[in-house]
């Protein structure tokens, strides 16, 4: 059953910054399911995100996610020494 665009083998290199050359060996290899269409080769978007999952480093869980949002706030600064305006520029 088709639920989403399909993506071509441009289309998939262009994303991952790869040869073309190197998505077409994944599909070759039995890496990256794709379908035969036409002149080109087709990827679903569930075979795009299942070539991924298999060759993520490890898994991401749901605690990762919340721990990385925690790691991109911006730094507590409340200790930070503070200027006052007056003392800029001068020269001792």
């Amino acid at each position: 059953m088709v639920t989403g665009q399909f993506q071509t083998v441009k289309d998939v290199a262009d994303m991952l910054k790869v040869g073309e050359a190197t998505v077409r060996r994944w599909i070759k290899d039995g890496a990256l399911r794709a379908i035969d269409v036409g002149r080109g080769w087709r990827i679903a978007p569930e075979d795009f995100d299942d070539f991924l999952r298999q060759h993520a480093n490890r898994p991401h869980s749901h605690s990762e996610r919340d721990t990385e949002a925690v790691d991109r706030q911006a730094p507590d600064v409340t200790g930070a020494s503070k200027c006052s305006t007056t003392d800029r520029g001068k020269v001792d």
